[in-house]
């Protein structure tokens, strides 16, 4: 029987910093608080910013990785994917400058500007952690932008939400992104990954088996 982990660290997809909201925040006539933060000296939460750009699917998934973290003293429980500047703690702080440049990268593992920093913190985060440690992507986009590209270096360590819904995202978590009861227990994880073909048809989805992958990059 497998051991249960002792120590779990949450990996967040990142929001689209190109799209309208951002747009918004960015304006120069933007006054609501999170813009007048975003140019103040201290900034504002990268996680709060990501929440404002996507809005219920990213406070789900930050509210439950919040929730359910267990990480090694001294560690985030909680680490956000970015374009530019590889894992983020959710708690960072960003400015308006920083938005601008992760809305000049459009992800991609081939991207050194993505690449080379995921690479990176992914490696001293995979040597700082307990060997007794999971670590969580959420995302619901299986492809090697992240998965090829964490597998590199967090190996078998590497886990998905087992259960998923025909949206691509973890039942609990696709319910708490429709305003449906809390979540009140965490999901179980595993090395499968369920990727719909067609968002409307679970039937037609289908599973990535991760348990023979040996970290390395896909071609």
């Amino acid at each position: 029987m497998e051991n249960k982990p002792r120590y779990r660290i949450f990996l967040l997809s990142p929001a689209y910093a190109g799209g309208q909201r951002a747009r918004m925040i960015l304006s120069e006539r933007a006054q609501f608080e999170l813009a007048r933060k975003l140019r103040g000296k201290k900034g504002a939460p990268i996680a709060e910013v990501f929440t404002f750009l996507s809005g219920l699917y990213f406070r789900g998934k930050i509210a439950y990785a919040t929730a359910f973290a267990r990480p090694a003293r001294g560690t985030p429980g909680v680490f956000v994917i970015t374009p530019t500047r590889g894992l983020v703690d959710a708690r960072t702080r960003i400015h308006l400058d920083d938005l601008r440049e992760f809305a000049m990268v459009d992800i991609h593992e081939d991207d050194s500007r993505y690449r080379l920093p995921m690479d990176r913190d992914a490696q001293r985060l995979a040597k700082k952690l307990p060997m007794e440690s999971e670590i969580i992507l959420l995302s619901s986009v299986a492809t090697g932008k992240y998965v090829d590209v964490l597998l590199a270096s967090f190996r078998d360590r590497l886990r998905f939400p087992s259960r998923s819904t025909s949206a691509g995202l973890p039942l609990e978590l696709f319910c708490i992104t429709r305003r449906c009861e809390p979540i009140v227990n965490p999901l179980s994880y595993g090395r499968e990954w369920y990727h719909p073909v067609d968002s409307q048809s679970e039937e037609r989805g289908c599973f990535f088996d991760f348990t023979q992958r040996d970290g390395s990059p896909s071609g």
